[in-house]
């Protein structure tokens, strides 16, 4: 997409986090930090900003390891990675790229949600003077188990130390079936699809484990003052309904909305619902 203007954020292990900015187009209302999931990039929120308000900057940024984005040290080789790992990385971008005198809008699409949540429970005096909403797309504060298969967590830690992409190793199909809703556009399974063929095999496995161990549920107790929005796809096989009404019981100022015969995918699948929520935290 173009009007993307292309930054560098540096962390402090090292890790070279890619960053792209849309500037508004007059005065900037409001600065919104999207983060997105698991075996994404930030291409995975342009749905959402073809249609966000124009007034709104905008600051996305490739997670470690997926994407242009390194790991520690510059490197591509996966260490012991964490959701709160994340959390830190996400407060380095809002330090770097956000007014230092403006409270921002935090978005997070499943990983990018708790990403979210991570940096909460990082610095909860810090994060409630710097967010004013969160809108919590198809995540969790925890409770994740996996796909039940048997071996699993065998397979992913043997692939750890593959340099390879995902490439046709994920069909449209597959992706389909386990990510999207049953009225899914194949156009947007297929963009989905290419972004996530683009990972990785060892920052898929990678981030196996700090997924099935991320916990955040504390998190919220330092969240209570903040406004947010929390969507859920009724049919999202990969963070459940009962997983986003667990954030929502959490978060007094939360409203959860959960959005019928939709699956995990809602920048695709309801890019327009999901503008609104931000633009409505914005506000």
């Amino acid at each position: 997409m173009s009007g993307l203007h292309v930054h560098r954020v540096t962390t402090d292990d090292g890790a070279q986090l890619a960053a792209y900015v849309r500037e508004p187009s007059g005065p900037a209302s409001r600065t919104v930090v999207l983060g997105h999931g698991w075996i994404l990039d930030h291409r995975s929120w342009l749905p959402v900003l073809r249609t966000l308000d124009p007034a709104l900057r905008v600051v996305l940024w490739d997670q470690r390891g997926h994407g242009a984005s390194t790991l520690a040290d510059g490197s591509r080789k996966v260490g012991q990675e964490s959701i709160r790992r994340l959390g830190a990385d996400l407060r380095e971008v809002v330090a770097q790229l956000a007014p230092q005198d403006e409270q921002v809008v935090l978005g997070g699409h499943s990983m990018g949600g708790m990403t979210i949540l991570a940096y909460a429970g990082l610095a909860p005096t810090e994060f409630a003077e710097r967010v004013r909403g969160v809108a919590l797309v198809s995540t969790a504060a925890g409770g994740l188990r996996g796909s039940g298969r048997p071996g699993e967590r065998q397979l992913m830690s043997a692939m750890r130390h593959l340099p390879v992409r995902i490439g046709r190793g994920m069909t449209e199909k597959a992706h389909r079936a386990a990510a999207f809703g049953p009225g899914a556009d194949p156009a947007d399974v297929h963009e989905a699809t290419v972004i996530a063929r683009g990972t990785r095999v060892s920052a898929f496995a990678g981030f196996y484990d700090a997924l099935m161990q991320h916990d955040e549920v504390a998190s919220l107790a330092g969240m209570q003052n903040v406004a947010a929005q929390v969507l859920v796809g009724s049919r999202d096989r990969l963070t459940p309904p009962k997983l986003a009404q667990r954030i929502a019981a959490g978060l007094p100022q939360a409203e959860l909305q959960t959005l019928d015969d939709l699956g995990h995918m809602l920048q695709w699948e309801a890019p327009d619902r999901v503008a609104k929520a931000i633009e409505d935290l914005a506000r």
